[in-house]
């Protein structure tokens, strides 16, 4: 899904209990987050209403309370960020980050070990395929 809005690192936190647990409403975002952060309630209310004018959020009014659900997946967000995060440091080459991310050893050999599973069960799924 092409053209998500942009989400600050603020508003992500409340997407990451919307995603969580919804549908959710405005009460107990606010009191997930209060324990997390430092945030007033009025302060979470002002995101969640961002959020809502980006068109990643939509609510329902029952009753007295606001019931928020997402508009947007955390799947189709996660890849959009990834593919911007390749594109604007690495050229949109994965075997670049990697390498990268090798030579400057940031990658434990835990990580490494889960890579090469994960590269391996792809080479036999893609054999499988064909």
């Amino acid at each position: 899904m092409a053209g998500l809005p942009q989400i600050s690192e603020a508003e992500l936190k409340v997407m990451k209990i919307v995603w969580e647990h919804a549908p959710i409403s405005t009460n107990d975002i606010t009191e997930r987050l209060t324990v997390s952060t430092s945030w007033s309630p009025k302060t979470i209310q002002t995101l969640i209403k961002r959020l809502v004018t980006k068109k990643v959020l939509s609510y329902e009014k029952q009753g007295r309370v606001f019931i928020y659900t997402p508009l947007v997946s955390e799947k189709d967000y996660v890849s959009q960020e990834s593919r911007s995060f390749l594109q604007r440091f690495y050229d949109g080459h994965i075997s670049s980050m990697l390498s990268a991310y090798i030579q400057e050893e940031k990658l434990s050999k835990d990580d490494l070990d889960e890579l090469r599973s994960l590269l391996a069960a792809r080479s036999v799924s893609e054999k499988g395929g064909k």
